[in-house]
């Protein structure tokens, strides 16, 4: 939609402008218990020689109007489900509307009260087990983004250099060239750290300590204290929370990083080799007697000092192959692969798209298909993957040719079909009457001679290997 505007005086004003200003005419400036004084005692020579003294008005940096607007259009832009009161983000600029006002002034003097989540569980990779995620309003999710717009920038130039989890101008992509590095230089063994349920285990009080550390605006620390101990809502019950902070809303990211900050500065302190991405994390040593010994320590440092607990069935030290960072495996000498689970999961996710009895046109179908392997490809393009990739192509074109014939329904259908096709009158008979199953059926010579590589081509089919082959080119053409 790009900036909302206000027609009226003359003035275009974004959404929040005109509020904000009359709020701060009004002397809406966050005292209410805060301990914060006035604009001109937070702004006296001897406030700002206080480390902290530079955070203590971050909520009117969060209240600002640019803040709140950039906060929307973001959260507009993201989209998602409604939260426990059903308003969807459609509805939000309606809401700000009637309600912007009052907003701003429970934000400035600290009463803001965000809203129970609504609990949703969803499948994890692989299958195995349910994800705990919460769901905020879209009102909550403003705030949270507002909030995360002030405390990144303030936040994250102290974290290490070795973590690149959920933060600006970093990706899974520069851990992995890291990694490779590690590997490449001889650390051939991965001690490879699971954290149990990690987002469910965040000690608040912990993380709060950490926070309050680089923030002294008291209000902000209150207004994100009852965002982490925001109720659920599960099933029609509203479950208290004194531990985590929820999957799903903004801000839980930025928090997570910051407590496992502590994590990255031992690991430093240590002289460690590792990368970590969110809870992912990966020491590099050189023999299996010292990852031994760094699971032990880095173990007990985690469950005494942040009361994380480490799962000791996902968790193990071994050679660097025989485990995988971010869906990729990596071999001796930093070569980068695609991880076996992750084949598994995309040809999973391939076989749902391509059911036989979807009931979709083969084109849509494709286009589907084209939507979900063009952004796999993209993510691994990085791997070695091209003898993998040729025999997933091989696959998918069996399973498209499968969905065709079936479509034809009838045997003379399939015994026409395959005749426009190029397929000689007798040959297409002796197939049609065959009587054999779909899938033997799509795996004939005579299926493969009507629907060739060439065929699929026109149909729109991008091919995963030559995708892949053609992003390579590319990215060394550009030095990456």
């Amino acid at each position: 939609m790009g900036v909302e505007r206000q027609q009226g005086s003359g003035k275009q004003l974004d959404l929040f402008d005109e509020v904000l200003q009359a709020s701060l005419r009004h002397g809406v400036s966050g005292k209410g218990g805060t301990g914060a004084g006035t604009c001109e005692e937070r702004q006296s020579p001897a406030a700002w020689t206080e480390p902290l003294a530079l955070t203590h008005m971050m909520m009117e940096q969060v209240a600002s109007s640019a803040n709140l607007n950039q906060a929307y259009k973001r959260v507009k832009a993201n989209k998602g489900a409604p939260g426990v009161d059903g308003m969807t983000v459609a509805d939000l600029r309606g809401w700000i509307a009637d309600n912007r006002e009052r907003l701003i002034v429970s934000l400035l003097d600290g009463s803001y009260r965000p809203q129970p989540v609504r609990g949703v569980e969803i499948p994890k990779a692989g299958g195995k087990g349910m994800r705990q995620l919460g769901i905020p309003t879209v009102v909550d999710r403003l705030v949270q983004q507002a909030i995360l717009q002030v405390l990144e920038p303030s936040l994250d130039p102290g974290f290490s250099g070795s973590s690149y989890g959920f933060r600006p101008g970093r990706s899974a992509h520069d851990a992995l060239r890291q990694a490779r590095d590690y590997v490449a230089d001889g650390y051939g063994t991965v001690v490879d750290l699971d954290l149990e349920q990690f987002f469910d285990r965040v000690n608040h009080d912990i993380l709060l300590a950490r926070l309050s550390r680089r923030i002294g605006d008291t209000r902000l620390l209150a207004i994100i204290r009852r965002f982490l101990q925001a109720g659920m809502l599960v099933n029609g019950v509203c479950i208290e929370r004194q531990e985590g902070t929820p999957q799903g809303g903004p801000l839980s990211p930025l928090l997570a990083n910051l407590l496992l900050d502590d994590l990255d500065k031992e690991l430093e302190r240590r002289g460690h080799r590792f990368c970590r991405y969110a809870d992912d994390c990966n020491i590099y040593v050189r023999s299996k007697a010292a990852g031994q010994r760094v699971m032990a320590s880095v173990t007990a440092f985690l469950e005494g000092k942040l009361r994380l607990r480490v799962n000791r069935e996902k968790s193990a030290v071994a050679p660097v192959e025989e485990r995988q960072f971010l869906g990729h495996r990596l071999g001796m000498g930093g070569r980068l692969g695609i991880a076996p689970k992750s084949l598994a999961r995309m040809k999973e996710r391939l076989r749902a798209i391509t059911r036989r009895n979807r009931g979709i046109a083969l084109t849509t179908m494709i286009a589907q298909v084209n939507a979900f392997t063009t952004g796999w490809v993209t993510y691994y393009r990085h791997a070695q993957a091209q003898h993998a990739l040729r025999q997933i192509d091989s696959w998918l074109r069996r399973k498209l040719r499968c969905v065709r014939l079936k479509q034809c329904k009838r045997t003379i259908s399939i015994a026409n079909f395959l005749q426009e096709a190029g397929v000689p009158e007798w040959r297409a008979w002796v197939l049609a009457l065959s009587g054999k199953g779909w899938w033997r059926l799509a795996g004939s010579p005579q299926a493969a001679e009507a629907m060739t590589i060439a065929w699929f081509n026109r149909q729109g089919l991008v091919s995963l290997a030559h995708h892949h082959a053609a992003l390579n080119i590319t990215g060394n053409r550009r030095g990456t």
